[in-house]
């Protein structure tokens, strides 16, 4: 079996199984786990191929809500704890870069004279 084969092999199987995650979950699944799409039945055709792409992790996630393992009021206490931190590394950062640009500059040599560029009517001649 060549490589090709194996990679066609693997992403039929991914495909396959995110097929079956998707009939499952975008049938069953969505109305646990979101509130407001019970009911809504028109846009679920266009999460198919983004079920069929991620679906491990639409079922660990379909697991967390299903178990009570999600935290909703701590859903977003990482990211925010990192604002400070980030608000303040990135505008050095930015500083620090364009002043590293600015000292590198290529300075002219000295020992060289430039030459003037003769003209195209001269070139011509």
């Amino acid at each position: 079996m060549t490589q090709a084969v194996l990679i066609f092999l693997v992403l039929r199987v991914w495909g396959y199984v995110g097929a079956a995650v998707a009939l499952v979950f975008l049938t069953v699944g969505i109305d646990r786990v979101d509130e407001d799409a019970r009911g809504a039945y028109m846009f679920r055709p266009l999460l198919i191929p983004a079920v069929l792409v991620i679906w491990p992790l639409v079922l660990w996630r379909w697991y967390v809500y299903e178990t009570g393992r999600d935290q909703w009021p701590r859903r977003y206490d990482p990211p925010r704890r990192a604002h400070f931190a980030v608000g303040w590394i990135l505008p050095i950062g930015i500083c620090a870069i364009i002043a590293a640009g600015l000292s590198q500059r290529q300075i002219w040599p000295a020992d060289v004279a430039p030459v003037h560029m003769s003209s195209p009517a001269q070139v011509a001649e």
